[in-house]
């Protein structure tokens, strides 16, 4: 089963391509590389000792992501890590977020719906959360209001 992990060479992304790959899934990588390094591709190979499939792009390009399902349709499934996420940043340049946090999705999940079964994961944040009325926070937790635009998008 060949399995996409949108920002897989972030921190997170990495880990799970590791462990995907070490569970016998074929996996690709797509990553646009502003929070992350091609390096990082090193780190997978020795730990699981396969190469996964990458390919460098911005998922804000609605025509490349588009390409990458009609190159790669046999994707069964979809784990999606990218996304940015620094709030302060999401305060001094809402728009960047929503068009990066939102529209990306919303590209991926374009594509998705043209299958007949597809799998999907999205990477949430317990910025949903707001200002937790008791820690630690659970899934349990009421959603507050957004504190940021980072939180909006995470809760959009």
């Amino acid at each position: 089963m060949k399995v996409l992990v949108t920002g897989g060479l972030g921190f997170i992304g990495s880990h799970t391509v590791v462990e995907l790959q070490n569970e016998g899934f074929e996996v690709v990588i797509i990553d646009n590389l502003s929070n992350s390094s091609e390096e990082v591709l090193k780190g997978i190979v020795a730990i699981s000792g396969k190469t996964p499939l990458f390919e460098k792009m911005d998922l804000r390009d609605k025509a490349s992501v588009q390409s990458f399902f009609k190159k790669h349709n046999d994707v069964a499934g979809v784990i999606h890590f990218a996304a940015s996420k620094a709030v302060g940043e999401s305060v001094e340049n809402p728009l960047l977020y929503y068009e990066n946090n939102i529209n990306a999705l919303v590209y991926i999940l374009q594509e998705l719906q043209q299958k007949t079964e597809a799998n999907f994961i999205f990477s949430s944040s317990c910025t949903v959360y707001g200002q937790a009325e008791k820690m630690p926070i659970t899934e349990d937790a009421s959603v507050q209001v957004a504190m940021s635009p980072y939180g909006n998008t995470k809760q959009i």
